[in-house]
């Protein structure tokens, strides 16, 4: 596949960009402070192929979880800051790469300003040896660009990320790459599109969030992909599929099928991901996900739902606390799935707790509701 001349970024026993092959990752779904599992999954991602493996961390005691891990695999890993930056310079010195949110920067420490945050992320970074990404999401856009561009959520995204280049770039820090997802193909394809425009030597890495459960999850993928890569858009690539644990590891060999697919010319999705039917959109299975049934219920939304197929709504389905607040605000109807509860939410509006066995019910007659009143 014709490339970007990206500038190469190392990643433990991996280069991301430059003249290097595509690189394929995934992330653990396993709780990070459950060793012996998340060694198991890790090892299975880095044997189907996966370059890279994710793990979150949220605590100190994840931390000392991680540093065992590190111990007993030889996969390269990469650690998901979410909302407390400052784990950063403790996690370092078991990873080959983490991954900050701009988005979510001014959760701690409101009294200093983004430049010291990053600043404090490069220095880390520089002192252990490790890659940085910059990870954009549109659905947890910094509030800052959110004023700035209302009309237009790939704009604030796109506009996020290269203020956080600019940044790096000031500290002459470069080991870095930059991704802006997107629970929709069409806002992944227009986010890296205007972004490659304007920066076509960061390398990036690729992916709908929140794709789904296959086979609607891979096709996302799919359209995303088949729209970027050819135009030597990519350097990374993750497929974000809502799959059981023991299954994790499949988002790599659907990684691959795609790539190979792209490279030799096989292409099996339409130009466009349709905008006039039934959307439902799930987070893929990670360690932050507060109860495992969530997968499950995402497949009984899936299941449920297919009567109103016709109907061009939206329905998320989020398994944690990080994405579920702020992920489900742009859905018609949104599913925020706590420990022993979810919580219903039309668009913005909080409609209630529900236990797993209650929220079916009460999510049908919400739907029939809008059905209603949209007829």
């Amino acid at each position: 596949m014709k490339r970007n001349e990206t500038r190469s970024v190392r990643a433990g026993s991996i280069f991301i960009g430059g003249a290097h092959r595509v690189a394929v990752q995934s992330m653990c779904a396993t709780k990070t402070q459950n060793v012996d599992a998340t060694v198991e999954q890790a090892e299975k991602i880095r044997e189907a192929g996966g370059d890279l493996v994710r793990i979150a961390v949220d605590s100190p005691k994840d931390v000392a979880a991680l540093a065992e891990i590190r111990k007993q695999t030889k996969a390269n890993l990469v650690v998901d800051l979410q909302e407390n930056y400052r784990l950063a310079a403790t996690v370092a010195p078991h990873v080959d790469k983490f991954r900050y949110n701009p988005g979510h920067l001014y959760h701690h420490e409101k009294e200093k300003s983004v430049a010291e945050k990053v600043r404090f992320l490069a220095d880390v970074a520089k002192a252990h040896g490790c890659a940085i990404r910059v990870g954009v999401n549109c659905g947890s856009v910094d509030p800052a660009m959110k004023e700035r561009h209302p009309n237009d959520d790939v704009a604030a995204m796109v506009a996020s990320a290269l203020e956080h280049c600019a940044l790096l770039d000031d500290l002459k820090f470069d080991q870095y790459v930059v991704s802006l997802k997107d629970s929709h193909p069409r806002k992944v394809i227009e986010g890296n599109n205007r972004f490659s425009a304007a920066r076509k030597d960061v390398p990036l890495h690729l992916g709908v969030t929140e794709a789904g459960i296959p086979p609607e999850g891979i096709i996302k993928t799919r359209v995303a992909f088949e729209q970027l890569l050819p135009r030597g858009i990519g350097d990374t690539v993750r497929v974000s599929l809502t799959l059981p644990n023991p299954r994790k590891h499949e988002e790599i060999t659907v990684g691959k099928m795609i790539l190979d697919d792209i490279a030799a010319g096989r292409f099996r999705s339409v130009p466009v991901f349709d905008d006039h039917t039934l959307n439902v959109i799930s987070c893929p299975s990670c360690s932050r996900v507060e109860n495992e049934k969530f997968v499950e219920l995402a497949e009984a939304v899936k299941e449920m739902t297919t009567y109103a197929r016709a109907h061009a709504l939206t329905i998320a389905v989020m398994g944690c606390r990080v994405n579920g607040p702020g992920e489900t605000d742009d859905a018609d109807l949104g599913l925020w799935c706590g420990p022993t509860h979810v919580n219903l939410k039309k668009q913005k509006a909080p409609l209630g707790a529900f236990t797993y066995e209650e929220i079916l019910p009460k999510l049908k007659a919400e739907l029939d509701d809008l059905i209603a009143t949209r007829s």
